[in-house]
């Protein structure tokens, strides 16, 4: 079975770049799945929850705005402002960023970190819905 390869690239770093079967991407216009052969696409990314299948195992990650690459190789490039994989998501972290961020929003700000900090709260929420999932399945097993 031919595979894709999934490349995540954030301001920071390069976070990922991995053989996989599928990726599942929240768009602007809604979910996306992309499977090997899929037809070269360029689209806008939205917060959420970036699902992909590696060696059989689901696994996941959050993205956040930016852009989605598929290329005629069969090669997604995820260009996105920031993202976390789902190992490096912790729920006390997620906790606290949510918490600073409805701080943040709850101030007299300006628009402009209003904003960034509804993005925040974004972000730290899909993390917060990973970490759960993760932690109710690991502590059932």
């Amino acid at each position: 079975m031919s595979n894709l390869k999934l490349i995540i690239v954030t301001q920071e770093r390069e976070l990922l770049n991995v053989e996989v079967e599928q990726v599942t991407v929240p768009t602007t216009s809604g979910e996306v799945t992309i499977l090997p052969h899929h037809a070269p696409l360029f689209t806008q990314l939205q917060t959420g929850e970036l699902v992909y299948k590696e060696d059989g195992k689901t696994k996941s990650a959050v993205v956040t705005s930016g852009f989605m690459d598929v290329g005629p190789n069969s090669t997604v490039t995820i260009l996105s402002d920031t993202a976390s994989l789902e190992s490096d998501i912790t729920l006390a972290k997620a906790e606290e960023a949510k918490k600073k961020a409805e701080e943040t929003m709850e101030q007299k700000v300006d628009r402009r970190t209003f904003m960034l900090a509804e993005a925040s709260l974004r972000k730290a929420l899909t993390e917060l819905k990973i970490a759960r999932r993760r932690h109710s399945t690991t502590s059932m097993g």
